[in-house]
This record gives structure tokens, C-alpha cells and sequence, in this order.
């Protein structure tokens, strides 16, 4: 991955202890445009403010250092705790694959999601997330 300039990856670490708790990357790098991704490597992380923590910090990366135009995912409608910090981070639902992925007996909806620089800026200007030191 090192030589990949289509891609960023960054481990998730607790600051107390440097624990790895999940990864952050952004791929699909190209023409100003990006995926973002990321995981949590157990449940024990979830709900304690990892995910957006480094979902903000990798938007600002992604905006800022890297000059970013538009940061896109994907998620399962299924993951209504992502949705959630999605929306709250300023992501706009684009559209939906429907019934896009099988898994144990069930269609699930793959819902496309986006956040554009001008719209990430003015979330930034108007307090909604800390600026970075």
C-alpha cells in the first residue's frame, strides 16, 4: 500500500494507550474525488466517539491536506448507527442499489452517500466540528 497513491490508510488508536482500535482510509483516489471507509475492529469500540472522531479527522485530511473535492461511501441500510454519524458529519444520501447484498437469507440495500467541499467547509466555519491544532 505504501507505493498506492490512490489511497490513504490510517489505524484508529485509543489516546490513552495507543490501543489500535479500527482503520480509517480514504481510496479510490482520483480527478479531486474519493471513497471513505471505515471499521471498528471490535464491538467493544463501538459508541464511545471512535468512529466519528476519525471519520472528522480523515474529511478534514481529505479536504484540507489532500484538496478534496467530494469524499463518497457505501453502507448497508441495515447499519443505522453508521447512517446516523454519517448524516451528523454532513453526508447526503445520493441513492440506493436495492437488494444489492445477500447475506444469512436476507437482500440488504446498498445506500450511496456524499459530501461535497463547500458543504464540509461550511459544517467547519459554523462550529459543527472542532478545528484541528
Amino acid at each position: 500500500m505504501a507505493g498506492d497513491d490512490t489511497r490513504i490508510d490510517f489505524v484508529i488508536v485509543r489516546h490513552e494507550d495507543d490501543e489500535p482500535v479500527g482503520e480509517v482510509v480514504l481510496n479510490e483516489i482520483s480527478n479531486r474525488n474519493a471513497n471513505i471507509r471505515i471499521a471498528l475492529f471490535d464491538t467493544q469500540y463501538f459508541n464511545k466517539g471512535y468512529g466519528t472522531e476519525a471519520m472528522q479527522l480523515m474529511l478534514n485530511f481529505g479536504f484540507g491536506n489532500l484538496q478534496l473535492h467530494r469524499i463518497e461511501l457505501g453502507v448497508y441500510n441495515h447499519n443505522e448507527r453508521g447512517i446516523h454519524v454519517y448524516k451528523k458529519l454532513g453526508f447526503k444520501k445520493e441513492g440506493v442499489l436495492r437488494d444489492y447484498l445477500f447475506y444469512n437469507h436476507r437482500y440488504y440495500d446498498l445506500i450511496l452517500m456524499s459530501i461535497l467541499e463547500d458543504e464540509y467547509r461550511e459544517l467547519y466555519l459554523n462550529g459543527r466540528f472542532t478545528k484541528q491544532k
